[in-house]
Parts: structure tokens; sequence; C-alpha cells
């Protein structure tokens, strides 16, 4: 997938406004991420993705330990997220993004980044990836 296409397909899935909304949550769920993963796993990843979303999956060279919880508030602190539906919407944008880069990938290079997650409350991130097709917003199906 080229850039447009990846910003493109989080803006439709995510339901966003814009795509500077769309890659601002790749920005922050990428950049998350790297923070908690082997660097040589994220940059496998985003090898294959546009250098444009793909560096955001090369920031961090030190990995740091933390759960599902810190990876939400850190997700939440770094976006500009409605305070009433902050979680909902930082969880649902994170794996709306994980779910396009699944798309964008080829071979087992997501499966290497899930790997080094616990198997615990990180499942929620890949949640989409793992369903067939991803729901869509009551509000925007089609009436």
């Amino acid at each position: 997938m080229n850039y447009d296409t990846v910003i493109g397909e989080v803006q439709n899935r995510a339901g966003l406004d814009s795509r500077e909304d769309a890659l601002r949550a790749a920005r922050i769920t990428l950049e998350t991420v790297s923070e908690r993963v082997d660097p040589g796993a994220a940059d496998d990843v985003a090898a294959q993705l546009p250098d444009e979303i793909g560096r955001h999956l090369s920031k961090v060279d030190e990995v740091e330990t933390f759960d599902w919880d810190e990876f939400v508030t850190r997700v939440e602190e770094k976006g500009d997220y409605d305070p009433q539906d902050e979680e909902a919407d930082a969880v649902n944008h994170a794996r709306v993004v994980m779910d396009v880069v699944d798309d964008a990938v080829t071979g087992d290079v997501l499966e290497d980044v899930r790997a080094e997650l616990p198997n615990d409350d990180w499942e929620n991130l890949f949640e989409f990836v793992d369903q067939d097709e991803v729901p869509v917003d009551e509000e925007q199906r089609p009436q």
C-alpha cells in the first residue's frame, strides 16, 4: 500500500473527519508500539510501510516494559481525544491502525511484533486484525 492508501484506509475505517486525524492516529499508535517492542521487529514492519508511516515505528532504540493499560494511557495522552470517550476512541483508532498495517505488510512481520507483547490484554490491540471484517460504526452504516 502506498501512503495515500494507508491514510485513506485509516480515515475510512476509523470514521475520522480528516486525513490529518488519520495520520495523527497512525503516528501515535505506531510510536507507542515502538516504545514497547524490539526495534528489530518494529523495523521489519516499518520497512514494508510507506516511509511517511513506517518511520514512526523506528523512533525508539530502547524498549520499555509496560502493560496494555499503560499503552492506552500513552495513546490518550499523545492524542487530543474527547475526555468523555477518550479511551474508546484511543483503543478503536489503535486497533484500526494495526488492522491497516496488517493489510499493508506481507509475511509474518506483524506476528513478530505480536510475539513481543504478552498475550494477556495486548490481544485487544489486534482485535480487528483477528476478525474477518471490521465492524462498521452504526452512524456510518448506509441506510
